[in-house]
């Protein structure tokens, strides 16, 4: 099993553990991340020995969207770099939504941005009721584009709409209404609920629950193919290296409000 320096790997039977350990920055995204949650998923679907993922982290959050100084990096260069990088972040996060086993989000803490599509790429999520949820990429002038096929899938493309447009932070209770998870629990019930729907799905046949999740792909999803993929990572692009994308992120970098925002 490969190590990683972002990642810890845990296995225990069938069962794979996938635990975000950046808690130093509340597991925010960076291109080392990205790059090794898609290599994990690689060797998922090469295992023979894994039949159910979870996907958890350590710390406080569960994942804080982009970290800050990926984000300073990427908003200085130009829109060919940003493109390939995007297309990259598009493809970690399908590479959890289109992986042949169940794969269950265990959200012990706060979700935004990015984390909320990785929540939303897995089959099933269960969170504790003191989480919060926030896109809120608009407000610093970006897009949630790559994570948008998930978001859409896992909320509906109505209730998608409202979030990514208002970048309203939500809770875990309204994320439960929204179709984003499945249960809410107090925190010292999270490993134990985690630990009850892995089990009815070890109870599936391997071969099944694959077929279901291809199933479920060909009849209520807009296929999520190279097309849509490069898409959404040239819409996040376009918005990066726009006059606002650039204002907008540096803005939040910098600590005040962007140019476009109502003056209180």
């Amino acid at each position: 099993m490969t190590n990683y320096k972002n990642l810890e790997i845990e296995q225990q039977g069938a069962v794979r553990r996938l635990w975000l350990n950046r808690p130093q920055v509340r597991n925010a995204f960076n291109d080392e991340l990205i790059v090794e949650i898609a290599a994990a998923f690689a060797d998922i679907e090469a295992a023979t020995d894994t039949r159910v993922v979870v996907v958890a982290a350590r710390g406080p959050a569960f994942c804080a969207g982009a970290d800050l100084n990926w984000m300073r990096a990427m908003a200085g260069l130009g829109h060919a770099d940003n493109h390939n990088d995007a297309l990259k972040v598009a493809r970690m996060f399908n590479a959890v939504h289109a992986c042949s086993k169940p794969v269950i989000a265990c959200v012990q803490g706060d979700a935004f941005g990015g984390g909320v599509g990785l929540v939303a790429a897995c089959d099933l999520a269960v969170c504790v009721d003191s989480a919060s949820f926030i896109l809120s990429e608009v407000k610093l002038g970006i897009v949630a584009a790559t994570i948008s096929p998930h978001l859409v899938r896992a909320m509906g493309a109505r209730q998608a709409a409202r979030y990514m447009l208002t970048a309203e932070k939500f809770s875990a209770t309204q994320a439960r209404e929204l179709g984003l998870v499945h249960e809410v629990v107090a925190a010292a019930a999270l490993e134990s609920q985690v630990e009850s729907l892995v089990n009815s799905l070890l109870a599936g046949s391997p071969a099944a629950l694959a077929a279901t999740k291809r199933l479920l792909a060909d009849v209520v999803e807009t296929p999520v193919d190279d097309v849509l993929l490069a898409a959404t990572a040239k819409c996040i692009a376009d918005a990066r290296v726009s006059p606002e994308g650039r204002e907008g992120i540096a803005a939040f970098l910098e600590k005040r409000a962007p140019s476009w925002a109502p003056r209180k």
